[in-house]
């Protein structure tokens, strides 16, 4: 039941609308206001923009209207373009369960329940829709939208880091039968030890004279790769992929038609090129990431962990622990 007014001459207006100095306007639960139509406007055309507007606003109490109104919030949009895209893949499976359900109605219980069920067929995967839903609970409660996030206290399932290491007979079997496109791409990753967002990122404005000024997209570190034979020559392959007559491009690893490659697009390719390597080499195994080029990059820096981290850009000393993945050589008894 909506709240007595206090003017009895506003009992026509529809719920949560007011008077402004100037407009009639529309208060959510979440705070602020929302003008309607201007304050010389009749009853049934402030009911009319009232209900234009509530039928275009998602329900509020549903968690589907949380997540929706998440997604159009300044902090959504603040996140790297990869997380938002991640965000809206997880929220799909999310929603399939949880989208009908008031936001308040859903409990601790519900959550590990939910996480038990998808863990059968994904753990890792389990643990990043709880933490989308987390984000959008922590948005909604900071705006007074929630009473609480129900994702609190329920554990998330352990994950084994990996420690897949791409041996160098690999690395070339794959580089021989990639697209020129591939190779320059790993290359980029394996040299300057970079993820796979910030290499298809990479613009012909970082080129500098001392090097690839690469900024990570996840810790924000900015570091000049400096120049090396090695990296001197991949860039020389970059500078030969195809573009279209009268194209030109703002990237290094770019499309015939001048655009960027997406997460998508790309490992398009990337799977091609090692299901043909599989064919090819069937003796090797293929079984790594792309991600996996960056810890194969820093597995393979010369120097202490230390050195390793002032290279990689990594904010801590176990960030880089977990990228070491080359196994030690140790002496047996006798042999020191």
């Amino acid at each position: 039941m909506p709240k007595a007014r206090k003017n009895k001459e506003d009992t026509w207006m529809p719920p949560r609308v007011y008077l402004g100095r100037s407009a009639y306007e529309y208060h959510p639960k979440g705070g602020g206001n929302i003008r309607l139509c201007d304050k010389t406007s009749t009853q049934a055309q402030v009911w009319t923009a009232w209900e234009a507007l509530i039928n275009d606003r998602p329900d509020d109490s549903l968690f589907s209207g949380l997540v929706e109104r998440f997604f159009k919030s300044g902090d959504f949009y603040e996140l790297a373009p990869e997380t938002q895209k991640d965000y809206r893949k997880y929220s799909a499976k999310v929603l399939a369960v949880f989208g009908q359900m008031p936001s308040d109605a859903i409990k601790p219980e519900h959550v590990r329940r939910y996480m038990d069920k998808r863990g059968v067929k994904s753990r890792t995967q389990a643990n990043r829709e709880k933490a989308f839903m987390s984000r959008a609970y922590r948005w909604a409660y900071e705006r007074g939208m929630v009473k609480g996030n129900p994702t609190k206290g329920v554990r998330q399932y352990k994950e084994v880091s990996r420690d897949r290491y791409i041996t160098h007979e690999e690395y070339q079997a794959l580089y021989s039968v990639a697209p020129d496109v591939v190779k320059v791409a790993m290359e980029l990753a394996y040299l300057c030890c970079a993820r796979q967002n910030d290499v298809l990122e990479i613009k012909k404005g970082q080129i500098l004279d001392d090097g690839i000024l690469i900024k990570q997209s996840k810790t924000a570190v900015a570091q000049i790769k400096a120049w090396s034979p090695r990296l001197e020559t991949v860039m020389k392959l970059a500078q030969s992929l195809p573009l279209n007559d009268g194209m030109s491009s703002l990237y290094v690893i770019h499309q015939p038609a001048g655009g960027k490659y997406t997460r998508d697009g790309f490992n398009s390719r990337w799977r091609k090129a090692k299901q043909e390597a599989k064919e090819r080499f069937p003796a090797l195994s293929f079984d790594f990431t792309f991600h996996d080029l960056k810890a194969k990059g820093i597995s393979d820096l010369k120097g202490n962990l230390y050195e390793k981290q002032a290279i990689s850009g990594h904010k801590n000393i176990e960030q880089t622990a977990r990228y070491d993945r080359k196994i030690a050589i140790v002496p047996v008894v006798g042999g020191q």
